[in-house]
């Protein structure tokens, strides 16, 4: 291999590795106990349970036959292989906005983990949403496909930080109320939600000063996404305790830094 080629693919790698990190991909796709990305976690829903799928190279169990336009697709669309739709608690609604380069450096991250043989578990769902056809309607209605477009009026670090947290860590994801359809309600954006991950509730983290982070500054709240401290000395718990432990936390200083310039940047909004 010639240099200049070999050092392009510790770069995908590297990228890879950054972005694999950023998504929390290891988050939802490693059971408690059990082997990296063999799938296995449950994810609690207002519609039941979710069990996380195993995203390993393994040909039989895990993604190991998938082509690059299989993962593209997954990522971009929310359709498998088989062209069957994914349920949005698979964040292809974020996954979407990552460039395609992007997509493909967590491809060649994730085919390089050691392949694990283990099936899949059945989610566990309330009759009505066993369905998988009407999540074509529900991508009609509330999907919106496409790659991340940057603010040219904006720095790259903010921009940076916009395409980490709306594209690659789906912070929205978790910290946005829903409608009856599980749909983000987009006026209250990133204001919180009742009936978060895991079935817990999730913070208001816009820079409202009453009811969300407004009196952190952009050093506070990068470093909470370090170590999961806040400014009062209290660390985070729950769900967030592992976000910043399997994500946040492997990120670069400068990613964390971007990631907060964007977030403290966002409308403040009180529910």
């Amino acid at each position: 291999m010639e240099p200049a080629a070999d050092a392009s693919a510790q770069s995908t790698a590297e990228r890879g590795r950054l972005l694999f990190h950023a998504g929390l991909c290891a988050g939802c796709h490693t059971a408690e106990d059990g082997a990296p990305l063999a799938g296995g976690r449950p994810i609690e829903s207002p519609y039941g349970t979710f069990y996380a799928s195993n995203i390993t190279p393994d040909p039989e169990h895990g993604i190991g036959g998938w082509s690059d336009e299989d993962f593209v697709r997954a990522l971009s669309e929310g359709v498998s292989p088989d062209g069957e739709h994914y349920y949005p608690a698979f964040p292809y609604t974020a996954f979407t906005k990552l460039t395609r380069e992007d997509m493909l450096a967590i491809k060649a991250y994730i085919d390089d983990v050691e392949p694990v043989a283990q099936p899949n578990r059945e989610h566990d769902l309330v009759w009505y949403a066993d369905w998988r056809w009407p999540l074509g309607l529900w991508k009609a209605l509330f999907f919106e496909p496409g790659t991340f477009q940057p603010v040219p009026e904006r720095g790259d670090a903010w921009n940076r930080g916009a395409y980490l947290s709306e594209a690659a860590a789906h912070c929205a994801e978790c910290h946005s109320p829903r409608n009856l359809f599980g749909a983000i309600i987009d006026d209250v954006r990133y204001a919180g939600a009742d009936a978060g991950v895991e079935g817990g509730s999730t913070p208001n983290i816009t820079p409202s000063k009453d009811q969300g982070i407004g009196s952190w500054t952009q050093d506070m709240l990068a470093f909470y996404l370090e170590i999961g401290m806040d400014p009062d000395g209290d660390f985070a718990g729950g769900a967030m305790a592992h976000v910043i432990d399997v994500g946040t936390g492997k990120l670069s200083a400068e990613d964390r830094d971007a990631i907060a310039e964007y977030i403290l940047s966002l409308p403040p909004i009180e529910r």
